[in-house]
């Protein structure tokens, strides 16, 4: 349990069988599902959970409700991982108001169509209030972070931000460590991991919402996945949130990604790696594309500032796992990075024509010179490229 205090209550939960969320990134440690009631003259609760919990998240919220009634369900994100039980909340309190957005109502048949919920809800919108009597949530639109109806909201008494899907991370609480003086031990691994695949396209967007929040006192921040972030992990996240929706550059260093079908290009990727190494890059971060995560990979490109991509040619195109990975970046808004390219084919070289196309629509993205091409196998009189090349990507 993470209650924020006595009157705003944690009733979310953990899902630790779930190996796919969003059916596409993995989640080796599970994912939480997290929802918040406020105890006061009015009762709100603050999202619900995905079908897949919710006998679990209803036994939860009749636990701390204790007999009261619901005044509100606020509504700051329709995604079904927070929204699966309205239906429910609607018809077991039947004087509740369904708080959210305009866009969001408009979602609401969608995915109830069975259900006519038009008449319990109250549209709130930028800067809109709801009292609940000692709390009162200020209504903050952010749209867009990632869909286009989110809200996010302020509890101004106890200055808490319910900040949607924002500050989220992949894994379970219950996986949750902290140091030895209270901070959460290696947050920002799968919170960048979770960040660039969900939100990492909507940089701009990001970036309004927070200099919103810069004009409030925020205290606790209260994400729909992860833990709740207070005192530095909370100085902490803002900072890395302020770096990653601005693609800037999080850690110097080089990520070597290749895709390799019978370890030719697997061979050259492991020898620039040590020339890159010898050439004093701060950091090499590597990703084998044909069995490693994929998100962990855009994940790495989106950390650091020069890639160095290798991929063997494949029906006149590209091997498809790198097809793959740069069209994760092509749809993720990849931009201002600069690529080294290494393409392998035994009688027509065509991976680097087609990485340097698919490069060409992202941008402010730079293409460094020599692009070297290698036949089948590695061999002695290709490493004067190489090296070429591992100097023009440090420098």
């Amino acid at each position: 349990m993470m209650n924020i205090s006595n009157t705003i209550r944690y009733i979310g939960v953990d899902d630790l069988d779930i190996d796919l969320f969003e059916s596409q990134y993995k989640v080796p440690e599970g994912m939480s599902y997290n929802s918040y009631v406020i105890l006061d003259e009015k009762v709100a609760v603050l999202d619900t959970a995905d079908q897949r919990k919710k006998i679990e998240w209803q036994k939860r919220l009749l636990d701390t409700l204790d007999g009261r009634e619901v005044d509100y369900l606020v509504v700051h994100h329709m995604e079904p991982d927070h929204a699966a039980c309205i239906a429910g909340m609607a018809a077991a309190y039947p004087e509740m108001k369904i708080v959210l957005s305009a866009a969001a109502a408009k979602m609401l048949p969608n995915f109830f169509p069975d259900t006519d919920l038009a008449t319990r809800t109250l549209i709130v919108k930028e800067g809109d209030t709801l009292a609940l009597g000692i709390h009162t949530l200020q209504f903050i639109a952010a749209p867009m972070v990632h869909w286009p109806e989110v809200l996010m909201s302020y509890e101004q008494t106890e200055k808490v931000l319910f900040a949607a899907d924002g500050f989220g991370k992949f894994g379970a609480l219950e996986h949750e460590q902290r140091n030895t003086d209270g901070t959460l031990a290696d947050w920002a691994c799968e919170a960048r991991r979770y960040y660039f695949n969900i939100v990492g396209k909507y940089g701009i967007q990001v970036q309004n919402v927070l200099k919103k929040a810069a004009g409030l006192d925020i205290r606790t921040i209260a994400p729909l996945h992860g833990p709740v972030l207070t005192g530095k992990d909370l100085s902490e996240a803002v900072r890395l949130y302020d770096i990653w929706s601005h693609y800037d550059v999080e850690t110097e260093g080089v990520f070597v990604a290749y895709a390799s079908i019978h370890g030719g290009t697997k061979a050259v990727a492991e020898q620039m790696v040590e020339m890159l190494k010898e050439k004093g890059a701060k950091k090499v971060a590597v990703a084998d594309l044909t069995r490693d995560d994929q998100a962990e990979a855009v994940e790495d490109a989106f950390r650091y500032g020069r890639l160095v991509l290798l991929a063997a040619s494949y029906d006149a195109g590209v091997f498809p796992p790198m097809h793959d990975f740069l069209y994760h970046l092509q749809i993720k808004n990849f931009q201002r990075r600069r690529f080294a390219l290494v393409e392998n084919g035994s009688w027509a070289p065509s991976a680097g024509k087609i990485m340097k196309e698919m490069i060409a629509q992202m941008k402010d993205c730079e293409v460094v010179e020599p692009m070297v091409t290698i036949r089948s196998r590695m061999k002695a009189a290709d490493l004067p490229q190489l090296e070429a090349l591992a100097e023009a990507i440090l420098n």
